[in-house]
């Protein structure tokens, strides 16, 4: 890009207003560039993935810059977890399920027993 030129940045609110619009009309990309004067259909596909894969909310995140060094994540995205810490969580996630299960079987358990106990009576 040359020198002194200036990148247009666009609000959240308006690439969600384009994107619903596109949507909405049945616009092509083109169409909606030249209506709303965006410089690039490109820029207008990219906001509807977006906005279809995260939702309007994710319209609002800042996307621009380089990756982190350290944990290889762009701007405005969940960090990515390291081995270790993934491990303990998949572990921790099977132990909880297997305790709900264990749970949902002594509660059933209890019940027909107190339903035995009833007819009993």
């Amino acid at each position: 890009m040359a020198r002194g030129v200036q990148i247009k940045e666009y609000t959240g609110e308006y690439k969600q207003m384009v994107v619903e619009t596109v949507r909405e009309e049945g616009l092509s990309y083109r169409e909606a560039m030249r209506r709303f004067g965006i410089g690039g259909a490109e820029r207008i596909q990219k906001w509807e993935r977006i906005y279809l894969a995260e939702g309007p909310k994710g319209l609002y995140i800042e996307r621009r810059g380089r990756a982190c060094s350290e944990n290889g994540t762009k701007k405005g995205q969940p960090p990515k977890l390291d081995k270790k810490e993934e491990e303990d969580l998949i572990a921790e996630n099977q132990w909880l399920r297997a305790e709900n299960a264990y749970l949902k079987k002594l509660n059933a358990l209890v019940l027909e027993e107190e339903r035995r106990d009833k007819r009993r009576k």
